[in-house]
């Protein structure tokens, strides 16, 4: 692939799976260019090599930058290098790289009557308030990344045993994830309504636009930022905002760490953890405002 359709591919995933915003992303694209001048040879993600953060961090120091940029560039770099592993593109392993160490920012959680208010904003009147629905009812039952929802085929879906099996990335890694029956009446009601009616109903994804395609991810980034400004709420969310309220609220319901881990398809316990911290922080706030009292 091309090294520049990569890094687009990648901005617009940030973009829309982790909702960042457009200057953070500029941010990030400078920090591809600095790299790219760096490394001139490469053109295509083949000439990608595993050793290449540890050495941009390097060139990076040598230059004398801050601590505090080096630490975004490398981790601009590390999230692109994952990004392309994940999705078979190269192989990688993120491996530890010497740089300074950031505090790690907590993700926006919200609470279980906020995240209902966004699941009853679409227009079911309309065929695309129908799937729309659907969708944020999958993704919130499932915790499935904005990429697996919008990339959800019919064969990996089983009504029967409720169950959702993504099979993605290097390897074709595969995990099986459980839908609530609620989710999933939704989910019948657009297949067997909107969907049907859709031109290309043979297509083998189960999200379609009204000409037949797949629904991309900026498409439903800009859908769940319009359906929390109907549900009256400020917070800075996107799509992931879902996957982290899947997490944190099984965990504050007795879920338990390992079983969340496998749901959302983390490689590392680690990375499951910080929802932990999330349910005590919240678990803390609502003591001291009771305490208050």
């Amino acid at each position: 692939m091309d090294i520049d359709d990569a890094i687009q591919r990648y901005l617009e995933f940030l973009v829309a799976e982790r909702g960042v915003g457009t200057k953070t992303a500029i941010d990030y694209e400078e920090d591809f260019k600095i790299f790219l001048a760096d490394f001139p040879d490469i053109k295509k993600t083949e000439d990608l090599l595993p050793s290449m953060p540890n050495d941009f961090v390097n060139l990076e120091a040598a230059k004398g930058r801050s601590s505090s940029t080096i630490s975004r560039r490398i981790s601009s770099l590390v999230g692109f290098f994952s990004f392309l592993a994940r999705d078979g593109i190269i192989n990688y392993e993120a491996d530890d790289v010497e740089r300074p160490k950031m505090p790690k920012r907590l993700p926006v959680v919200l609470s279980f009557e906020e995240v209902e208010a966004i699941l009853d904003a679409p227009d079911l009147k309309r065929d695309s308030g129908i799937r729309d629905k659907a969708m944020l009812e999958v993704m919130y039952a499932s915790g499935l990344r904005v990429s697996e929802l919008c990339g959800l085929q019919l064969k990996e879906i089983n009504a029967k045993s409720g169950i959702i099996t993504i099979q993605r990335g290097k390897g074709e890694k595969q995990r099986s994830v459980p839908i609530s029956p609620f989710a999933l009446d939704y989910l019948r009601a657009y297949l067997n309504g909107p969907r049907k009616k859709n031109p290309k109903s043979d297509s083998k994804y189960v999200f379609l636009n009204h000409i037949g395609k797949p629904i991309s991810r900026i498409y439903f980034f800009k859908q769940i930022k319009k359906y929390a400004e109907q549900a009256g709420i400020q917070k800075n969310i996107s799509p992931h905002t879902l996957r982290h309220c899947f997490a944190t609220h099984l965990l504050e319901n007795g879920a338990e760490l390992r079983s969340v881990q496998v749901m959302l398809g983390h490689a590392n316990l680690s990375t499951t953890q910080i929802y932990t911290h999330v349910s005590s922080k919240r678990i803390i706030s609502a003591y001291d405002l009771y305490s208050r009292r």
